[in-house]
């Protein structure tokens, strides 16, 4: 395990995209546990991508490009849905003091769908991950797994901690009822900003 690969997982890891976004939202509207359990959900979303890699259906689609297109615009297609839900849905981002808790299922099945429709992260593992697999030796697919794992994990530790900030101003938020409607439109401009980077991509 490189130094080099240690560092460029974090980078890539802390740097804000769709997951980090999406658990940011869940520890601000139902707490610490929920933006756990939506880390979770988004880290649980990496393991299609590491088996495609390791299968080598990633290369189809990387070389592929009507399979590709196909699922990027199902990516940008679910991004638009999730902007058009949080500005117009005042439940979409909801910060009460006594609201009910999602059903974990439910916050987990849509950060592995957000994840799942996220064409990129497929990419990164192809021309990210062989670069630290010494080619022509055996145990290359155990090295992958093991690589993918701590990607996995550094990607949950770092969206749990994103999420657990967001829970520690959730506070602040109660007390100002005015700031929910800033803060859904600010999340649905960044969602609006995510899916035209992907459709541009």
């Amino acid at each position: 395990m490189s130094v080099a690969f240690l560092l460029t997982t974090l980078v890539v890891v802390v740097t804000p995209g769709i997951g980090v976004l999406y658990t940011v939202a869940a520890g601000l509207s139902h707490g610490h546990r929920a933006g756990t359990v939506a880390a979770f959900g988004c880290t649980l979303g990496i393991v299609p991508h590491l088996v495609a890699t390791i299968s080598g259906l990633a290369t189809l689609l990387h070389t592929g490009a009507a399979a590709y297109t196909v699922v990027k615009y199902l990516g940008v297609g679910y991004l638009l849905h999730l902007a058009w839900a949080t500005l117009r849905d005042k439940e979409a981002l909801m910060v009460e003091g006594d609201t009910e808790p999602r059903p974990a299922a439910r916050v987990i099945a849509s950060g592995v769908l957000l994840n799942l429709l996220n064409p990129k992260l497929t990419l990164f593992f192809v021309a990210f991950l062989p670069q630290f697999v010494p080619a022509g030796e055996s145990g290359s697919v155990a090295a992958m797994l093991r690589l993918g794992g701590v990607f996995m994990a550094l990607t949950f530790v770092v969206f749990a901690v994103y999420g657990a900030c967001a829970a520690a101003v959730r506070e602040r938020v109660l007390a100002r009822p005015g700031l929910t409607t800033g803060i859904r439109r600010v999340f649905a401009v960044c969602l609006l900003g995510l899916s035209a980077r992907l459709a541009v991509a």
